[in-house]
């Protein structure tokens, strides 16, 4: 789609609600919302349905689904273009949505409908995009469907330790409830952590491996470290894969005062240079499939008369 498709059929109320926002209330074709560009107690972020415009009379920003996106993402306008037509697959979201009647109540709390095993196309290859493994990705998650402001979608699930689910899809990054790490115990004396479940994935995925030898624990966000020191605390040796920001920098900070007993690795220092080490296993992908279409085709060598070709990986697991 170019820009003005992108404009006319990309819903700004399916987007927000896709990403957990709701409105405070409705009206005709107008939604008023608590801003999510900012925090603040009263509702002033106007959401007009049919035009599909927002504006923000906090600030006096607005505009449209390409201005938003570009000011919650935090990237320029071709960019946030370009993420809503990767990810317009017309099976997130609804590219429009019929406003509520004035007193039809909005249902804003996320519900589990069901979970099966993780097979969605669009799912898969999301995950697939970021350099996960599907056969790795298989055996830790599952197929979520949900429903968030009376509306059912679906997204790939990651379950805790007290029953939730960490649940990502393209437009969508959020949780249902209770909140809670997830761990492994392999009965290792050393542990891994990691702040979420991509993170994870892509560690697996990077070392080839269906499964850790170790225990490890997936926080499901630093806000939840303290939940996981009982588990760490057990282990002389912790390898932290925190990101690279303050909030991984005071998270490593706190788990090394946690745990006095536990030598904590800060595996970090090796994706420097990336925000996670997701970031850092997709750009390493990214090099080796470049040096690969680089490469000059490999050509037959003769061996006891007989012509067989060269192969062989080029990335091994490290």
């Amino acid at each position: 789609m170019n820009y003005e498709e992108i404009k006319r059929h990309i819903s700004i109320r399916a987007y927000l609600a896709a990403r957990g926002i709701l409105p405070q209330w409705e009206r005709g074709n107008r939604g008023m919302y608590l801003s999510p560009l900012r925090k603040e107690r009263t509702a002033s972020f106007s959401v007009s349905y049919d035009k599909n415009l927002w504006h923000d009379f906090g600030t006096g920003e607005g505009g449209s689904i390409i201005d938003l996106v570009a000011r919650m993402e935090g990237c320029s306008e071709v960019e946030a273009a370009r993420r809503l037509n990767e990810r317009n697959t017309g099976t997130f979201v609804p590219l429009s949505v019929e406003p509520l009647r004035a007193n039809e109540p909005t249902p804003s709390r996320l519900a589990i409908l069901s979970d099966r095993e993780l097979t969605h196309p669009a799912l898969l290859g999301y995950l697939t995009g970021r350099g996960i493994d599907p056969a790795i990705a298989r055996t830790y998650c599952r197929e979520v469907r949900y429903t968030i402001g009376g509306k059912e979608y679906f997204a790939i699930g990651f379950r805790n330790d007290a029953g939730g689910w960490e649940l990502r899809n393209p437009l969508f990054k959020g949780s249902s409830t209770p909140k809670n790490i997830t761990t492994l115990d392999n009965s290792s004396d050393t542990a891994m952590v990691f702040e979420g479940f991509i993170d994870f994935l892509s560690y697996l995925s990077l070392k080839g491996n269906l499964s850790p030898s170790i225990d490890t624990a997936v926080l499901n966000s630093v806000t939840n470290l303290q939940k996981a020191v009982p588990f760490l605390a057990r282990h002389s040796v912790i390898h932290a894969f925190l990101d690279n920001d303050d909030a991984g920098r005071k998270a490593l900070a706190r788990l090394e005062e946690s745990v006095p007993s536990s030598e904590v690795i800060d595996q970090s220092v090796f994706y420097r240079d990336y925000k996670d080490l997701n970031d850092y296993w997709q750009e390493k992908r990214r090099l080796a499939n470049e040096k690969i279409t680089a490469l000059p085709p490999r050509k037959p060598f003769r061996t006891n008369g007989k012509d067989r070709k060269r192969n062989g990986n080029v990335l091994c697991p490290q």
